[in-house]
């Protein structure tokens, strides 16, 4: 029988291994990152992306993330080139002997050096990001703004303008706001149900919509186009389908819209000899009126979206699919098809009702 020690397993072979097991414990989120950028959609600017602020808040936000950013990779860099220095310097050879190394027990010096540049860093990273937060939730709204009550409910986005009495859903509309003469949109946030969150990365960072607890946030674009976002708090089954699409406008835009938003829908007959016109026989005849309004008939429901310019919008569902003549068709015949798990029921009309039906709110606009 052999009684002689095995031989001490190298250092150096340790921290290889930990490193090869670091690297396969990597490779899944490295090759999602790689999907993920695969089906990256065709325009680059309505990626969602941090990084590329749009708005006085995201900058704010940018700006510190870059901050936190550098002194975290520094500490990185840092205790990184320690640790190889470490283990190649220090490293088991052929010629040392198994013995334990003498220890050394006590150093003022390092003691301290470890306890207060720690602690240097968490308070100068504490008061950026203080700072930061003041600058964005402390912020007086100028003459001028924009006021807007989004309400989260499952699934979809409320907005509701109380100065300019216009209410619609999934998709905000607000006026760019130039250097010269700034126009920030200022949002109350409310929840209907469950906890929900407001979050468009471009803009603004995530704020939160509790039941019961008012909240506010605010956006100042600089430039017009569309902005992606996305509730940010799991709400239900359909939270991944809870989207948000901000339309920044010229000013003339954005007013033009304003009044075409505020006047009631286009007045349709209900003459039962055209289509259209027995569709809104259909729709105020059914429960379609319980949970929808159109602004300017009988219909006054709270619990689904403002229907009076659903036309105007260029999506279904909070962005679940596009605003065209077939999705709508579907989306009243079958919810599911397109957004399993929403609260909307299935309408179980007739073919001849489902087309009036759909015929008549083409006609909204």
């Amino acid at each position: 029988m052999n009684n002689e020690p095995h031989a001490p397993i190298s250092r150096a072979s340790r921290a290889a291994k930990m490193l090869a097991r670091v690297a396969w414990a990597a490779l899944p989120v490295f090759l999602i990152a790689l999907v993920a950028v695969a089906a990256e959609p065709h325009d680059p600017a309505l990626v969602p992306n941090i990084f590329k602020p749009d708005s006085t808040p995201a900058d704010h936000i940018y700006g510190v993330a870059l901050f936190v950013l550098t002194v975290t990779g520094a500490i990185f860099v840092a205790v990184f080139s320690l640790l190889v220095y470490a283990i190649v310097r220090y490293r088991a050879k052929p010629e040392d002997d198994s013995h334990e190394p003498a220890q050394v027990y006590g150093s003022n010096q390092i003691e301290l050096a470890w306890t207060v540049i720690p602690v240097l860093i968490v308070v100068m990273l504490f008061l950026a990001t203080a700072r930061v937060i003041a600058q964005i939730q402390d912020a007086p709204p100028p003459p001028g703004t924009i006021n807007v009550t989004a309400v989260g409910h499952q699934f979809w986005w409320e907005f509701r303008y109380p100065d300019l009495g216009i209410v619609t859903a999934n998709e905000l509309h607000v006026p760019v706001s130039e250097p010269a003469e700034s126009t920030p949109t200022f949002l109350k946030l409310l929840s209907a149900d469950t906890d929900h969150s407001f979050w468009v990365p471009r803009l603004a960072g995530k704020t939160d919509l509790i039941p019961n607890h008012p909240n506010s946030t605010w956006i100042d674009p600089h430039h017009t186009g569309l902005y992606l976002g996305q509730c940010a708090q799991y709400c239900g089954t359909q939270h991944g389908l809870m989207l948000l699409r901000v339309y920044v406008d010229s000013r003339e835009d954005f007013k033009a819209w304003a009044n075409a938003q505020a006047a009631p829908a286009l007045v349709t007959s209900t003459d039962s000899n055209s289509e259209a016109g027995y569709g809104r026989k259909v729709f105020e005849t059914t429960s379609c009126i319980n949970c929808h309004a159109v602004k300017g008939t009988v219909a006054d429901g709270r619990f689904g979206p403002d229907l009076t310019h659903l036309m105007s919008r260029k999506t279904l569902a909070s962005g679940a699919a596009d605003n065209t003549p077939e999705k709508l068709k579907q989306w009243i015949k079958d919810p599911d098809s397109i957004k399993p798990g929403s609260l909307m029921p299935a309408m179980r009309l007739t073919e001849k009702d489902l087309n009036a039906l759909t015929a008549y709110l083409l006609t909204l606009r």
